[in-house]
């Protein structure tokens, strides 16, 4: 263990991580991860942990799930990646056929990449090269929520909204109109803002339509900002919006998608169908880096016109864009295994137990002193930590509250990652209810031992 912790700290630069105090730190609860099993996580000790943020919001199904093992398995045998530039493959195919299927009707053609924020970048690409070539090159601009996030390369970092990550990198983004979060505990309006947010996008999009490309969301939940939630009908609101304006409508679901919010996908709470959507994390199960994003007929086919004048073709309305690894094989074999385990396991039709679970479980919190507000959609949860529910009133953001709380939550043999000062849940959509429990009771016992007085 100790061989590993040095080699770690020597060689290592960690994400979001910060490393003096990494390096520093002399706790090792969890530090090295060797290996899972089912819905825990195995450190270098061989303590076990259930793991109750899916590896970072990806896993689906749990650690070493055989179905997605023996696929993996089985591509191997035959190639492991090869070019989608001149070629096609057959995993590659079986997938974009599975996520037509089970996406919003709009969606009929498939663009892979190899994670959320390239997904996201395709398709800020897209919207704008759409609309230049229709003829319409101005219309380049776009509107998102503040407290959003979408990735952490240039253009997804341009349409986020958290200071904490893209603060730094002002000079390198280009120009984006954002709106207020409709949650209401975190919009200065209140139990009105979905209306006021809804009506300042309606505002911005009349007052020069002739500018602006799409909208992105991450739809009913902002998951890095501290699992916002959003009031049901904004996003109905947002589409309606959209087409007024002939806007399109990106759905960053990311985070969202693959069973996260008690449906398949966020957007089928609404019955909402974006023109172009993203999706990664859970594609393949939480196995490889895979991603996709999901375009509309009508927007593949402003890419193929002029496609009998070869000179216009290539110069003009070819996507430019790609990836050596776009539809890897063997990630596209883990994710075809993965969506075919969530239709035969039954995961879907097992959701609204575990759903219930979890706010039957949480409602405990609902008063205590230190909790400002519990968030809760589907598999997703947020429990925001304040010094005084009363009076709203947060914490001084150096305190790390809430990572000394999910530091704490080792000692109870659970993993979970803060948001800031909200202390995030995150379960695999398959985990059983006895599991799902135990992680439940563990982080709300921590949470509860952390305010004793003595824990102070």
């Amino acid at each position: 263990m100790r061989r590993l912790v040095e080699a770690d700290n020597a060689c290592v630069w960690h994400p979001f991580t910060q490393m003096r105090r990494w390096i520093d730190d002399p706790r090792d609860e969890g530090r090295v991860i060797v290996a899972g099993d089912g819905f825990e996580l195995i450190d270098a000790r061989g303590r076990r942990y259930i793991d109750g943020f899916s590896s970072l919001w990806c896993n689906l199904h749990g650690h070493r799930v055989s179905q997605i093992d023996d696929a993996i398995r089985g591509q191997l045998g035959k190639v492991a990646h090869t070019t989608l530039l001149g070629h096609a493959s057959q995993p590659s195919i079986e997938l974009a056929g599975r996520l037509v299927k089970i996406t919003p009707e709009t969606l009929k053609k498939v663009f892979y990449s190899d994670s959320g924020a390239t997904a996201v970048e395709v398709a800020l690409k897209m919207a704008c090269q759409y609309f230049r070539n229709l003829g319409q090159p101005k219309r380049f601009r776009f509107v998102a929520l503040r407290h959003g996030y979408h990735g952490d390369t240039i253009g997804s970092v341009s349409l986020g909204g958290i200071d904490t990550f893209h603060s730094i990198f002002k000079p390198l983004l280009f120009e984006t109109a954002f709106v207020d979060s409709p949650n209401p505990y975190h919009n200065p309006s209140g139990d009105d803002a979905a209306d006021r947010v809804i009506a300042r996008i309606d505002e911005l999009l009349s007052s020069c339509p002739e500018e602006y490309c799409a909208v992105i969301v991450e739809p009913l939940v902002q998951g890095a900002a501290g699992m916002l939630t959003h009031p049901a009908g904004f996003l109905r609101s947002v589409r309606d919006l959209t087409r007024k304006y002939g806007v399109l409508l990106i759905a960053d679901e990311v985070a969202t998608g693959f069973c996260r919010t008690g449906k398949m996908f966020a957007c089928e709470h609404e019955g909402v169908s974006p023109d172009l959507m993203c999706l990664g994390k859970g594609l393949s199960g939480g196995y490889l880096p895979v991603a996709a994003t999901m375009a509309s007929q009508e927007i593949f086919d402003a890419f193929c016109d002029g496609a009998d004048d070869e000179a216009a073709s290539i110069n003009t309305k070819t996507f430019y864009h790609g990836h050596t690894y776009t539809g890897n094989a063997l990630g596209c074999a883990a994710a075809v295994a993965s969506i075919d385990l969530i239709n035969s396991s039954g995961l879907m039709d097992a959701l609204p137990e575990k759903v219930r679970l979890i706010e039957k479980k949480l409602s405990s919190l609902a008063d205590h002193p230190n909790v400002g507000d519990v968030r809760q959609c589907g598999m997703m949860v947020g429990i925001e930590i304040v010094r005084s529910r009363d009076k709203r009133e947060p914490f001084e953001a150096k305190l790390l509250r809430g990572e000394a709380i999910c530091r704490m939550a080792r000692r109870r043999n659970i993993i979970i990652r803060p948001l800031g000062d909200v202390v995030a849940i995150m379960p695999a959509p398959a985990m059983d209810c006895d599991t799902l429990e135990r992680l439940l009771d563990g982080v709300i016992g921590t949470i509860c031992e952390y305010f004793q007085p003595e824990k102070r």
